[in-house]
């Protein structure tokens, strides 16, 4: 087993460190900078974002033939992690949900004319794009196959749409979306994927929803379908696909969030550490008390198994296993990590911790949606169990490279 990263790797993970120390970070810390949803205001994100182009650490999940860098998923984790040190780092680099997951499905199954005319925009940055998925009660959720209600029905030489979808990340600004409805009632065949432009007719975002925030760029919207007229070259992979299409697209997008995560989890305990090293009580650092440092070995010890999850399931990942079981892992662990890390920030910090002069309740807020993203923690928890019964003692099963 080598743990060491790849010297081109750990090149590039150093230069988008050092970009985002260097550029990123000053203008986080001065709330101007924010938009009204607590993002990046979008003239200093278009500069930052030319100035990550010419550093060429542009689209680090893309091939190098589209403007990427050509990671791999193992490459991904390293970098990932660096460059959302910062609350405004992963969009800066085009590598922020929904925009990667979609990226890369569209990479591995879409047909050469959808990659030039759905894929590349996203690529290059010029359109933001969306994944509309879950839907209202009785509509889908975790249990995408069996309670979709969104449909779409042959007419002609048109598949004709409508449907109710809700949080649907990103779509107040994208322009490209993803849209999975059922086709058919077979239980293994009845979804699949269709391709859209914002200009289409036959939809309306209903409403952007208030949420606890921060929000991403475009918010989380509810989506009206009433009579969206879709071609046949705007399917994804086939039709009856869209479980395919989902299971391709959901574990890398599962497990990006995680790498991100994980910078945020480091930047708390970068905070922490900052403030107790420097706060007096008691005649004496903070950092001296015993039950802080309990506290925070704990949670430095409980990210770096985040890690150890996340890079395994990378790895998994690279020599095209599905994953399933280690991304579940790692969705578990590295979300109830994040929580863990800037809960106990904000705790050493007391009152400052609380408000805004620290970045923490953003990251406190921002956290919070991670134990419920991308399937609930219950669910992956489930599938899990499901496996170990299925597996036994096997489901602790070593890999054997071969002599």
């Amino acid at each position: 087993m080598d743990f060491s990263l790849p010297r081109d790797i750990e090149q590039y993970r150093q230069r988008i460190s050092t970009f985002v120390d260097e550029r990123i970070m000053p203008l986080e810390r001065d709330r101007a900078n924010y938009d009204e949803h607590e993002n990046i205001v979008d003239h200093h994100l278009q500069r930052l974002r030319g100035e990550v182009k010419e550093a060429g650490l542009w689209s680090p999940q893309m091939p190098q033939y589209r403007g990427g860098m050509g990671l791999s998923m193992v490459g991904m984790a390293a970098c990932y992690e660096a460059m959302n040190r910062s609350i405004f780092g992963p969009v800066c680099f085009n590598a922020v949900a929904p925009d990667d997951g979609n990226m890369m499905v569209l990479e591995k199954v879409g047909t050469d004319e959808q990659k030039t005319r759905w894929l590349q925009p996203i690529v290059d940055g010029r359109v933001r794009s969306a994944f509309a998925l879950t839907e209202p009660h009785p509509g889908a959720g975790s249990d995408m196959a069996g309670m979709m209600q969104t449909r779409a029905e042959r007419r002609g030489d048109r598949w004709v749409i409508n449907g109710h979808k809700w949080f649907i990340t990103g779509a107040g600004l994208a322009e490209h979306f993803m849209l999975v409805a059922r086709t058919s009632d077979d239980a293994r065949k009845g979804l699949t994927v269709f391709l859209f432009h914002r200009d289409q007719p036959g939809w309306e975002i209903k409403r952007r929803i208030p949420i606890m925030g921060p929000e991403e760029h475009g918010g989380h919207c509810e989506l009206i379908f009433d009579g969206l007229e879709i071609p046949d070259d705007q399917v994804v992979l086939g039709v009856g696909e869209g479980m395919k299409v989902a299971q391709i697209r959901l574990a890398p997008a599962r497990l990006t969030h995680c790498m991100r995560w994980l910078g945020l989890a480091q930047r708390a305990m970068e905070e922490a550490l900052g403030h107790v090293e420097m706060r007096q009580a008691f005649g004496a650092a903070l950092a001296d008390n015993q039950s802080i440092q309990t506290s925070l070995g704990e949670v430095a010890m409980e990210i770096e198994v985040g890690r150890t999850l996340v890079m395994k399931a990378a790895w998994a990942l690279d020599q095209g296993s599905f994953a399933r079981k280690e991304v579940s892992m790692a969705k578990v662990a590295v979300s109830n990590v994040l929580n863990k890390a800037v809960d106990l920030a904000i705790q050493v910090h007391g009152a400052k911790g609380y408000s805004q002069d620290t970045v923490l309740e953003w990251i406190y807020r921002y956290a919070r949606q991670a134990r419920i993203v991308d399937g609930a923690t219950e669910v992956h928890q489930m599938l899990l169990a499901r496996m170990l019964r299925s597996e036994g003692n096997d489901f602790w099963q070593w890999g054997v490279a071969d002599s």
